[in-house]
């Protein structure tokens, strides 16, 4: 399976119809690169609220982000359909019956079968700031060439959030990102070699990078696209499959063998996953002073 990983730029469009088009020469570009799946970043349909907002003004831009999101999903749908590609569409705030926002990633098949996976934990900035709210459980995406997770930022940074989809059947677990500082990035990126070694799976990140001073909710983005794999057998030493260039805008492409995942279960070195405690065990304090 090959996968191209966006690491997008925020630069805003002059329209909506400029930033749908951007998103169909990637997944052309993806497509003439042998890839099955293209993953573009969290928030990465916020970007579009530069073809109207001169100021950042954090309401606004969710307003009219949530406004055009119906229009953008069936763009992405056409756009799947026509590359014949599997296309993570990052993920766009989204306001439900209830009135609140959340932050949904869609997943949308080569023949335009549209699903989501919400983000269950907020940052202090989504939270307090945003007003974004927690959204579905995690759930898993069966597809042509496996079971696929989908595990936004900082939901990343929990380990049940990924072992539940790895005890529903994930090898490959894709966490779309968007952080404003370094060690945001390190956070989540840290956060993913560990969910790989502890699942013995594959782990992809994909960030959205650039800067965008006219905006209050993306304007300043770090980080590079990774897939990690365990350090052990039929992976490299380093658990590093591939890597991007740091902030640059561009497609990282890379090859995974997810026969690689059963085979480091039954044989590696070690047998994290096998291991895994099903129940916590009760931690006593012991008195040393």
């Amino acid at each position: 399976m090959r996968l191209a990983l966006s690491q997008f730029n925020v630069a805003a469009p002059q329209h909506i119809t400029g930033f749908v088009a951007r998103i169909a020469a990637l997944a052309d570009e993806a497509k003439s690169g042998g890839a099955d799946l293209l993953m573009l970043p969290e928030y990465a349909a916020m970007a579009l609220a530069g073809a109207v907002i001169r100021t950042p003004n954090i309401t606004a831009e969710l307003e009219y982000v949530t406004t055009q999101a119906e229009v953008l999903l069936k763009s992405m749908q056409r756009i799947a359909v026509a590359s014949q590609i599997y296309l993570l569409g990052g993920t766009l705030p989204m306001r439900d019956v209830d009135g609140k926002f959340r932050n949904r990633a869609p997943f949308i098949s080569p023949a335009g079968k549209l699903a989501f996976q919400d983000k269950q934990t907020m940052t202090r900035f989504e939270a307090e700031q945003w007003g974004i709210s927690p959204g579905a459980a995690p759930q898993v995406f069966a597809t042509a060439h496996g079971k696929i997770g989908v595990s936004i930022c900082y939901d990343a940074e929990f380990p049940m959030h990924v072992r539940a989809q790895v005890n529903a059947g994930a090898e490959l677990i894709l966490v779309p990102s968007c952080t404003d500082s370094i060690a945001g990035f390190n956070r989540v990126r840290l956060s993913a070699r560990a969910r790989a070694v502890e699942n013995q799976c594959i782990v992809a990140t994909c960030p959205l990078v650039g800067f965008a001073p006219w905006s209050g909710t993306i304007d300043e983005n770090h980080g590079y696209a990774g897939v990690y794999g365990p350090p052990d057998k039929y992976f490299p030493e380093s658990g590093i499959l591939v890597r991007g260039g740091m902030d640059e805008a561009e497609l990282v492409f890379a090859d995974i063998d997810l026969s690689a995942v059963a085979q480091v279960r039954r044989n590696g070195g070690v047998l994290n996953h096998r291991d895994w405690p099903d129940v916590i065990p009760p931690c006593p304090v012991t008195q040393l002073t």
